[in-house]
């Protein structure tokens, strides 16, 4: 399973670093080539890349399965750095589970392991478009890895909005690392 996983490297040829943007087709035919299905069928991407996209090009990017279940690529550049993910159309049978099968009886949920905890110092960072900014602050509340919680950056106890990353470290919502 994880051979499926192994990361895979595009190389793109020099006429494309000379482009303003990344080529979006060519991602396209990366997600093909890695997936080894084509744009809409089972397996393969859902639709094409948005042409809209303004990555900066790049000269080496990974593609790899985000998750287990390969519901979804993930496309990264390392520098310039930048990441998209591509949506993978699933079989109809790893969609939904068949109707004679009986509904599996819920676990108990379970309680989220926080990283961050009221009162704790946290740094919340934006990197993108070339520009990174840092500020300090005081968390407002508890929150998992990939939870939205308050920082107190200015001191006022109003707070902005916040994504954990890690203990002590979150980012704004929208700017994923």
């Amino acid at each position: 399973m994880r051979a499926l996983a192994a990361t895979l490297l595009i190389a793109l040829p020099a006429p494309a670093l000379a482009q303003a943007y990344q080529d979006t087709a060519m991602i396209d035919r990366a997600v093909a080539n890695f997936t080894g299905h084509p744009i809409g069928s089972e397996g393969g991407a859902r639709a094409p890349v948005d042409a809209r996209l303004r990555l900066a090009p790049c000269p080496m990017a990974t593609v790899a399965w985000r998750a287990a279940n390969h519901d979804s690529v993930v496309i990264s550049c390392p520098a310039p750095e930048w990441r998209i993910y591509v949506p993978v159309l699933m079989p109809a049978t790893a969609q939904s589970a068949p109707a004679a099968a009986a509904a599996p009886v819920p676990a108990p949920a379970a309680r989220p392991a926080y990283v961050i905890r009221r009162g704790d110092p946290v740094t919340v960072s934006v990197n993108a478009n070339g520009f990174s900014i840092t500020r300090d602050g005081v968390a407002m509340g508890d929150a998992p890895v990939g939870g939205r919680f308050l920082v107190d950056v200015d001191g006022n106890r109003k707070g902005i909005q916040a994504v954990a990353l890690d203990a002590g470290r979150a980012t704004l919502p929208g700017y994923g690392e």
